[in-house]
């Protein structure tokens, strides 16, 4: 399951159908806090969080997941319409694992999510 961060409802209900047409089931979010607050109830596979968001933006929301243990290691990928050297820093600092640059580029973005997930899968003890 894909937690998907975004406060643009177009580019939130966009992403979301293209993602389910390749097989991801996704749980919308509209902004950090609702974030936050779906990240302490339940396990994600992975979060695509958007960086700027109203009340609390995409780099505070990603440091409290990270201080919250359910999704301390869940891979999040940070979506932004910064794409500066200084900006993917920053979102990596907050606690993301890889930044996209907006307009989201598709097949860009499935090959960082497959990447992430591969790696989570393969650091997760076995069962």
């Amino acid at each position: 399951m894909i937690l998907l961060v975004e406060d643009n409802d177009d580019s939130r209900d966009a992403l979301a159908r293209r993602l389910s047409r390749r097989g991801y089931e996704v749980e919308p979010a509209i902004d950090g806090e609702e974030a936050v607050r779906k990240a302490g109830e339940r396990a994600f596979d992975l979060i695509l969080m958007d960086m700027n968001l109203p009340a609390i933006d995409g780099w505070e929301a990603t440091r409290r997941i990270r201080a919250a243990s359910r999704n301390r290691e869940t891979p999040i990928i940070a979506l932004t319409a910064h794409a500066m050297t200084g900006d993917r820093d920053k979102t990596l600092a907050a606690g993301c694992d890889a930044h996209h640059a907006k307009p989201v580029q598709l097949p860009e973005l499935l090959q960082q999510i497959e990447l992430l997930l591969d790696a989570s899968r393969n650091r997760s003890p076995a069962v």
